[in-house]
């Protein structure tokens, strides 16, 4: 949080002192001071701050919430874990809805002092409340970094590649920590287990690995860390490529932009404000889902009810694969009609189409949205041991970056691709002469495709090990010694 508070604090005083940003430009004067190397670097020191403490805060918030819960009660079983991230990931929708609305408006109307200023005297406000309850948070002790064992359990594992393994399995061949619960690897993945095998020095009898350093030998506990990563890639990776579909904002901008955004004669809805449907729909999934569908079905099958971390993340895969049929069919649908009224040359041209009917793909995509993300997060932190807690809350967000690339080689290839020749390219500047239907059914191939992916790992998967469940359920800190 205090770098985020540096960052924003810095980023403020661009907007109250003059001297820390360029003059403004004269009106009608195309010629504009720039910006001195001083003032570059607080622009860009504030950015990078803000860009630290956010990435900090966004890797480790959700597990440090995690373990503050009270562990006495089990947890209500695993259902209140599932609860935890589903008001966990609203209350971040929440927050996003007030950014792009209050402080928007803030800074519309009253200026770039106010519109900074505010945001940095909240972070300084929840900076305070965050250190003054630090001595009630639970705080587990820190270990050695995961990814320096990752590069441990490889590294032995080859250099033991010439090693059988045999095929008992007693603790005394392989090494682990002391108290730990696992003694023995799983099969899964078997070849990593070289990596924890103690062996026998022919020179002296004796058993090498209790008292090597961990480049000569690991523990068992590392290479199952390093299992339930690689384990995990595939399902990832399903998840990966649906958020591609989410990243398609500017898209439905345009759209929104040609058509006819009126409510009442007198007020139209921003066409940038319809992203935010997508934002109300997780909140108002994320509700009812806990609040009305498990309770009323857990009273009709007379049982605790609830989809598991896959089905919820299936759930969301099939819904936006949905939700890029249904953009298609309406784009499909608004081009007809702009072409029909003689807009096909004007893409600043409103169509007598209601804007009102990019709602259902807004919300399907928010529930698409709401059902995976929330999935991933529970099943991340179910799956790994509670040591790659911070490992499991911050792969979605490693999904969605990768997601934006991959988004914006998936839209330069089919760019290229249809605007060879001299042709006119489906993704072109104007939308009425460009096929956006047609790229939004490559999307929806490509996301039919992704959910048939998705079963078939989740297939190859197996049923879900709750290893990192029960071990927070029991107490049990496998980060200890």
């Amino acid at each position: 949080m205090i770098p985020i508070f540096k960052g924003m604090t810095l980023l403020w005083s661009t907007t109250m002192i003059s001297q820390a940003r360029p003059p403004p430009c004269k009106e009608f004067n195309s010629s504009c001071s720039s910006a001195t190397t001083l003032q570059l670097i607080l622009l860009f020191s504030a950015f990078g701050l803000m860009s630290i403490g956010a990435g900090g805060i966004r890797s480790s918030s959700l597990a440090f919430g995690a373990d503050q819960l009270d562990k006495r009660d089990n947890l209500k079983s695993v259902g209140a874990l599932e609860s935890y991230f589903s008001w966990y990931y609203a209350s971040i929708s929440i927050s996003v809805i007030i950014a792009f609305s209050c402080v928007v408006y803030l800074q519309e109307n009253m200026g770039w002092e106010v519109g900074f200023g505010v945001p940095a005297v909240l972070m300084f406000a929840s900076a305070v409340s965050f250190l003054l309850a630090s001595p009630f948070y639970v705080k587990l002790k820190a270990k050695a970094s995961l990814f320096t064992g990752f590069v441990q359990v490889i590294a032995v594992s080859y250099r033991n590649r010439h090693i059988a393994l045999s095929s008992e399995r007693t603790d005394m061949m392989y090494h682990h920590k002391k108290g730990s619960m696992l003694l023995v690897p799983s099969e899964k993945l078997r070849w990593l287990n070289k990596a924890c095998i103690i062996k026998v020095s022919t020179e002296e009898g004796t058993l090498i690995g209790r008292t090597s350093d961990s480049w000569n030998v690991c523990t068992v506990d590392q290479v199952e860390e390093l299992k339930a990563l690689l384990k995990v890639v595939p399902l990832w990776s399903a998840g990966m490529i649906m958020s591609v579909n989410i990243s398609q904002t500017s898209f439905a901008v345009l759209q929104a932009t040609s058509m006819d955004r009126h409510i009442t004669s007198s007020f139209q809805i921003p066409s940038g404000s319809f992203g935010m449907f997508t934002v109300i729909s997780v909140i108002v999934w994320v509700a009812l889902y806990d609040r009305v569908i498990l309770p009323v079905a857990s009273r009709i099958m007379k049982r605790p009810a609830r989809l598991d971390p896959k089905q919820r993340m299936g759930v969301g895969i099939f819904f936006s694969f949905l939700a890029m049929v249904v953009t298609a069919i309406v784009e499909y649908i608004r081009r007809g009609l702009a072409i029909k009224e003689g807009y096909a040359n004007d893409p600043l041209a409103v169509v007598r189409m209601s804007a009102l009917w990019l709602l259902p793909q807004h919300c399907l995509t928010g529930l698409a949205e709401a059902m995976n993300a929330i999935g991933q997060n529970e099943f991340y932190f179910s799956e790994f041991p509670r040591s790659m807690s911070s490992v499991a809350t911050t792969l979605v967000g490693v999904g969605m970056a990768g997601a934006n690339l991959l988004a914006s080689f998936i839209m330069t290839t089919i760019d290229q691709a249809t605007g060879e020749g001299g042709a006119k390219s489906w993704i072109s500047s104007n939308i009425n002469e460009g096929h956006y239907d047609y790229y939004y059914w490559v999307l929806a191939g490509l996301s039919f495709s992704n959910t048939i992916y998705f079963l078939v790992c989740s297939k190859a998967y197996g049923p879900c090990e709750g290893h990192g469940v029960r071990v927070w359920l029991e107490g049990d800190e496998p980060g200890d010694e």
